[in-house]
């Protein structure tokens, strides 16, 4: 034997070697675990809601019962395609609101009307009283 003794070299033990593939296999796998364990914590925030129940006695909307109130230029509007003036509008909702049940107005402009002035028309809707108003937001010519 040339100095060998068990298989090591000659002239020392063996020298130490890290191994890096397996330290990697194991901070993927402490990794994976970690982030499926921090994804189970996560608790869905939610807002609940009571969605309305559909009833078979309900019965659709007349359309006698609505008021369409279109805003035109100049201190115009139509009131169901009656051409009246601004001016007219606070009596005329304060008369439909005592005469109807469940007054509803929908509130329209035309290609003429400016932005003040369909806001005017949804402020007497509101010192109406009348609390089911809409606002179209489609395209109709004026007085229709």
């Amino acid at each position: 034997m040339s100095g060998s003794f068990g298989g090591q070299p000659a002239g020392g033990a063996k020298k130490a070697r890290i191994e890096i593939i397996p330290l990697i296999d194991v901070i993927f796998f402490l990794l994976a675990t970690f982030v499926l364990f921090t994804l189970s914590l996560n608790k869905i925030q939610s807002v609940p809601v009571d969605l309305p129940q559909a009833s078979a006695t309900a019965r659709p909307a007349a359309e006698d019962d609505l008021v369409v109130l279109q805003v035109s230029d100049a201190g115009t509007a139509y009131w169901n395609k009656e051409p009246i003036s601004s001016a007219e509008i606070p009596r005329r909702l304060l008369d439909y609101k005592a005469s109807t049940p469940a007054p509803r107005v929908l509130v329209s402009g035309d290609e003429k009307a400016s932005y003040g002035d369909a806001v005017h028309a949804l402020d007497e809707v509101r010192k109406a009283g009348i609390t089911q108003v809409s606002v179209e937001t489609a395209f109709r010519p004026t007085g229709r």
